[in-house]
């Protein structure tokens, strides 16, 4: 949350000649709603089960491409197995805390899981062991370019192939 993935990962597929697809703006299309009025009217239990139909679709239809999920998405085993058979690299951008916390606080309304600086810092530290299975990590400050973060990423991949 908050990592800069939508943004980067646009890039990346600018970068790379292939499509971008963020997840959850797919599930919203697919739901007809919000992220946050889904979590509010379904709870995240159907959120997470939605999350994950909709990965399998879309590692299905566009595996070449590239994709940027939720990092609830990650957390859920079968669908860190779906992209590893699906042939996917998984990248984690790693943001410090503190730009993290900054970029959230901006909009909270759009992240159903805040709950205030202390419950999301627990989430975070909580989640960051499984987001470190990744495939490549790149470790940025958070103040670069999109652009300078988005190349970096592409050069791992090419080091990574």
């Amino acid at each position: 949350m908050g990592c800069g993935k939508s943004r980067v990962g646009h890039r990346v597929a600018e970068i790379l000649g292939r499509d971008f697809v963020d997840l959850d703006a797919v599930i919203e299309r697919h739901a007809g709603r919000s992220i946050p009025e889904i979590f509010a009217e379904q709870g995240e239990p159907v959120f997470r089960a939605l999350e994950t139909e909709v990965l399998a679709a879309r590692l299905s239809e566009a595996p070449d491409g590239v994709l940027a999920t939720g990092g609830g998405a990650w957390m859920e085993a079968r669908n860190r197995a779906r992209c590893r058979d699906a042939g996917a690299v998984s990248v984690y951008l790693d943001v410090p805390w503190e730009i993290l916390l900054e970029r959230i606080e901006r909009q909270p309304e759009r992240r159903p899981l805040y709950a205030g600086a202390d419950a999301t810092r627990r989430l975070y530290e909580h989640r960051v062991p499984t987001y470190r299975l990744a495939d490549l990590i790149i470790a940025t400050s958070g103040r670069e370019p999109v652009d300078t973060v988005a190349h970096r990423v592409v050069r791992a991949l090419s080091e990574a192939a």
